[in-house]
């Protein structure tokens, strides 16, 4: 529901009869962005652009949607195998891919739950599996998929699967924590930040999964001005410190 969703809105704004130099740029972003992104497509309409269109969702949603043939200008993803992917099918502007910016794995709780710091194999299973623990889905999204690779390399994956909430995105997860549906909730740094429902509860360790790295790149098909302009404020030093004060770190 939620890829047709984006889908079908941006069509409707690809159809609005604009020359393409004049009308925004649209931007596909892993769901984690959302401050962030935001706060640069303000700043950048601050110096008289067209502030972009952005959609989020998970990552593996959004480079299914740029398969599908959605008429968006540039892409962020959370992890590097989506636009990878996208790369093999030649969907990608040659000589646009960059990284954009890098992030924490964290596992969060509500305010009261303890803290998780130190602890592993048995003894991290032992907390984190005494009741549901949220996360997006390993199956298809990067923050899911790093989790997973964290928590086996900390030798409690095979106890706390069972366990394991699966989500649509990382921002589901955060939620269910937020609502007080699951204690716990495997998420980047700068979702935790942007939420003042719950706490960090552990960092996991940087080495116990594949580095946190957001790539941008253009897609093939655009031909918007505004949107190769906007993906080059992203990586200039002004947009770097946008993303440096939600909490990433620069590229």
């Amino acid at each position: 529901m939620i890829r047709r969703t984006v889908l079908l809105m941006l069509a409707s704004l690809a159809a609005t009869p604009l020359a393409a130099q004049q009308r925004p740029p649209i931007v596909l972003a892993a769901a984690s962005m959302q401050e962030a992104m935001n706060d640069a497509a303000n700043a950048w309409a601050l110096q008289g652009h067209p502030r972009p269109v952005l959609a989020f969702a998970a990552s593996s949603a959004l480079a299914r949607q740029v398969e599908a043939g959605a008429p968006a200008d540039l892409f962020v993803s959370a992890d590097t195998a989506w636009i990878d992917e996208l790369a093999r099918r030649r969907l990608l502007a040659d000589g646009t891919r960059a990284t954009l910016a890098r992030g924490q794995l964290v596992v969060v709780s509500r305010a009261a739950a303890g803290s998780l710091r130190g602890l592993k194999g048995a003894a991290l299973a032992r907390v984190l599996g005494a009741g549901p623990i949220a996360m997006a889905d390993p199956a298809s999204v990067p923050a899911g998929r790093y989790g997973q690779q964290a928590l086996t390399k900390l030798g409690a994956w095979s106890a706390i699967a069972p366990r394991v909430v699966r989500t649509e995105n990382v921002r589901a997860a955060l939620a269910l924590v937020e609502r007080g549906a699951a204690p716990y909730a495997v998420v980047y740094a700068t979702d935790a930040r942007a939420s003042t429902r719950v706490r960090i509860a552990g960092v996991f360790p940087a080495n116990s999964h594949t580095p946190v790295v957001y790539p941008i790149a253009r897609l093939a098909r655009s031909n918007s001005r505004e949107g190769e302009a906007f993906r080059r404020f992203l990586l200039s030093p002004a947009g770097q410190a946008v993303f440096v004060r939600r909490g990433f770190m620069a590229r």
